[in-house]
């Protein structure tokens, strides 16, 4: 016989569970914030316009989301790593990159924010650049022999060796000084044995313009070195060691003395790229 109205249904268990995500509220919430900013283009001058205080942000390429990280201390700061970062790559322009942020208070940050909103927009099917180690650091020497993955940032969009080092002049120039100087322009990590090298670190080279791109520079570099020293450029940063006998199984160019060689990467099968903490740590 049915239930009348009002009265309660034959079975009927008279306690439950009742469940509160307070983790997902603050991230649906979160993600209705970032929603109403409007996308400001990536530059260096609307990135002086922020404060200096810790928040989340989002990047956007042609419009598509594809990258939500937080600042723990500084917005501007971290944003301005990530414009660095695509300055330097084959395949992207920076003309393409757009950018929302919103200030979070301090104590906010120890609920990991980026992960809260990662959790929301990934059901969604968004943000393909939290999977593809865009955020990632300089792995380091001992990562060197890593086979980069079909799916991998890396991959996708290598480091761009056309790219001017501003800062120099024609002319003689100490071999230490212009790695320095290239280490420290190069919008990616560019990674030197500078101990070994001995007196070849002093050796002066001769700069036939004050318009080299890295590439012209790494060949100057090379010709100037002892024979087994290499310059290996792997799809996301360059390395210069004494192993020119020495193949690395991503690397996509070599400079070798007088020679440059081009050869093809071996690229991995695409898999689950974890992703390191987005902090204010840098490339390198």
């Amino acid at each position: 016989m049915a239930a009348q109205a009002g009265e309660p249904e034959t079975g009927a268990t008279n306690h439950g569970d009742f469940k509160l995500s307070i983790t997902q509220a603050l991230g649906d919430q979160l993600a209705t914030a970032l929603g109403r900013l409007r996308p400001a283009p990536l530059t260096q001058q609307n990135l002086s316009t922020l404060d200096n205080r810790p928040g989340v942000y989002q990047l956007y390429r042609n419009g598509e989301f594809v990258y939500v990280g937080k600042a723990d201390k500084s917005l501007p700061a971290r944003i301005l790593k990530h414009l660095r970062k695509v300055s330097g790559r084959q395949g992207i322009d920076l003309a393409e990159m757009t950018f929302t942020c919103l200030y979070v208070a301090e104590d906010f940050s120890a609920l990991a924010p980026e992960k809260l909103l990662i959790k929301h927009y990934k059901g969604q099917g968004q943000i393909p650049w939290n999977n593809n180690g865009f955020g990632n650091n300089d792995p380091g020497k001992r990562r060197d022999e890593t086979v980069v993955t079909a799916n991998h940032f890396d991959a996708f969009f290598r480091i761009d060796l056309e790219r001017t080092v501003p800062g120099l002049a024609a002319g003689p120039i100490a071999l230490s000084k212009l790695l320095a100087k290239v280490s420290k322009e190069a919008p990616y990590t560019f990674r030197y044995e500078k101990k070994k090298m001995g007196d070849a670190y002093k050796k002066i080279v001769e700069l036939p313009g004050d318009e080299l791109t890295i590439a012209q520079l790494f060949a100057i570099t090379a010709a100037a070195l002892p024979n087994n020293w290499q310059i290996a450029v792997l799809p996301g940063r360059a390395i210069l060691y004494p192993d020119n006998r020495h193949n690395y199984p991503s690397v996509w160019r070599y400079y070798r003395g007088d020679e440059i060689l081009d050869v093809e990467p071996e690229i991995g099968a695409a898999e689950d790229i974890p992703e390191e903490p987005d902090t204010e740590s840098d490339e390198g």
